[in-house]
């Protein structure tokens, strides 16, 4: 069967599938990352077609509504990268609780000062909340249970977990010293993080967003920081990638895209993703 590639990096794992490069008769599955977004007109263009694959956590760079019309199944791989994402959660987290980043950029500046970062914490001392307690949320809940922290999360639906309190968003924002993202883009998370959901939390608290750039408003984010509002931000996403202008404030770390990867991650992503699509189309 062929399917139409739309980045090479598939080519590996195709086993007995047939790439081809353009839409045409006979394509029976599109594979895909987020940077080659799937249209309706594509998908139009592919009359055999039954099935997309990514490559990645998230489909919202697939108009699913149009696969729907078509009876076209969408397959994504959510457990590839499941460790890596955790990691980078936690490592931009201890970043800011303890003004890694920050001290940092002082010493390059030409500063010593051990509390140019401001007061400093530690991990065992915050109480964090995790907004998307699915696998990777939960994964970060292990990691920051074992470090000592309490951990409140808040779900669409909540599952019971030891060690973890579930509590309704608001309550979340209002009551943790930090909170970290791990939602998908759907049409109820889009702006789930705005202006008043930040002016809502303790002053002082800090922010992680490894999920999905739109989740968050990076202006609010922005401006909270610059007004001493939010003590730290680390933001792996952004509704821009690359930005047009960096992101920049005092205690704001960005990263580009990155939690997810690993060598080992992105060949897994991969290969899990023909081999789902190669199960679907086998029926």
């Amino acid at each position: 069967m062929k399917a139409l590639v739309l980045d090479e990096r598939f080519v590996e794992a195709l086993a007995d599938l047939t790439a081809v490069r353009e839409p045409g008769p006979g394509v029976a599955a599109i594979l895909t990352v987020p940077a080659f977004p799937v249209a309706a007109g594509l998908m139009e263009a592919l009359p055999d077609l039954r099935v997309v694959g990514t490559a990645s956590v998230g489909f919202d760079h697939i108009d699913l509504a149009a696969a729907e019309g078509r009876g076209v199944a969408v397959v994504s791989v959510p457990d590839y990268c499941t460790d890596e994402v955790a990691d980078h959660s936690v490592a931009m987290l201890y970043a800011l609780v303890r003004g890694l980043v920050e001290l940092d950029r002082q010493v390059a500046r030409g500063a010593w000062d051990p509390q140019g970062a401001g007061p400093l914490r530690t991990i065992a001392e915050l109480r964090v909340g995790i907004v998307g307690l699915g696998r990777i949320g939960g994964a970060v809940a292990t990691r920051l249970l074992s470090l000592g922290a309490e951990v409140w999360a808040n779900d669409v639906l909540p599952v019971v977990r030891e060690g973890v309190r579930f509590v309704e968003l608001g309550e979340l924002l209002a009551e943790c010293d930090a909170v970290s993202l791990h939602v998908p883009l759907t049409r109820e998370t889009r702006g789930l993080i705005g202006r008043p959901e930040i002016d809502s939390m303790r002053a002082g608290a800090l922010l992680v967003n490894t999920s999905r750039g739109a989740v968050v408003d990076a202006g609010a984010v922005l401006d909270a920081l610059r007004a001493g509002r939010l003590g730290g931000a680390g933001l792996d996403v952004l509704p821009q990638e690359p930005p047009f202008v960096p992101p920049s404030a005092r205690n704001l770390i960005v990263t580009p895209h990155a939690a997810y990867y690993s060598e080992a991650a992105e060949a897994r992503a991969f290969e899990l993703c023909v081999a789902r699509v190669r199960e679907l189309l086998g029926g």
